[in-house]
C-alpha cells in the first residue's frame, strides 16, 4: 500500500476527532471577546447590516430598558392599588385577564422588540435615522415614564 494514503487517512482520522467547529462555551467566550466581524469588509457589502460585534452602548441600552420596564410594571401595579388606571388600552386589556397576564405580555413584548432593534441596530429606518438611535428613544422615554410614577406614588402616600 502506498505511504502517502496512509498518511493522509491518519491526517483525515485526527481531523475528524478534533473538530474545531464543535459548539462549546469556549467557543461563546472566544466568540465574544473576539469577535471579527466588527465592521464592514468591502465597500461592497455596504447593505450588509448584520455584524457579530455591538456596542456595548447596545448593551446598557438593552438592560436598562428592561429593568425599567420592570420597575415600570411594578409602579404601575402598585399606582392601581391606589385608584390610578392603566392609560394603554391594550395594557389594560391584559390587567382583567390577572397581574400575570399583565407581566408576561410586557416582558414579552418589550424583550421582542429589544431584540429586533438590537438585530437591526446598524440598519437605517427611512434612509435616514439609524435603527440604534430607538433604543436610546425607548430607553429615555421608559425613564420618564419611571421618573412620573414615582412623583404620583409619592404624591398619593
Amino acid at each position: 500500500m502506498d505511504d502517502t494514503f496512509i498518511e493522509s487517512r491518519d491526517l483525515a482520522e485526527r481531523r475528524a476527532d478534533d473538530e474545531r467547529r464543535d459548539f462549546s462555551w469556549r467557543t461563546v467566550f472566544f466568540g465574544f471577546m473576539r469577535s471579527r466581524r466588527r465592521d464592514l469588509r468591502r465597500n461592497a457589502d455596504a447593505g450588509v447590516i448584520f455584524l457579530d460585534w455591538h456596542h456595548p452602548w447596545l448593551f446598557f441600552l438593552a438592560v436598562g430598558i428592561m429593568l425599567l420596564s420592570c420597575a415600570d410594571a411594578f409602579l404601575t401595579l402598585t399606582l392601581m392599588q391606589h385608584g390610578m388606571i392603566e392609560a394603554n388600552p391594550f395594557m389594560d386589556s391584559m390587567l382583567s385577564q390577572g397581574t400575570a397576564a399583565f407581566a408576561v405580555s410586557k416582558i414579552v413584548m418589550t424583550g421582542t422588540g429589544i431584540l429586533i432593534l438590537v438585530f437591526l441596530a446598524k440598519s437605517r429606518f427611512m434612509n435616514r435615522l439609524r435603527t440604534g438611535l430607538f433604543l436610546t428613544f425607548f430607553f429615555s422615554f421608559y425613564c420618564c415614564l419611571v421618573c412620573y410614577e414615582i412623583v404620583n406614588l409619592l404624591a398619593v402616600l
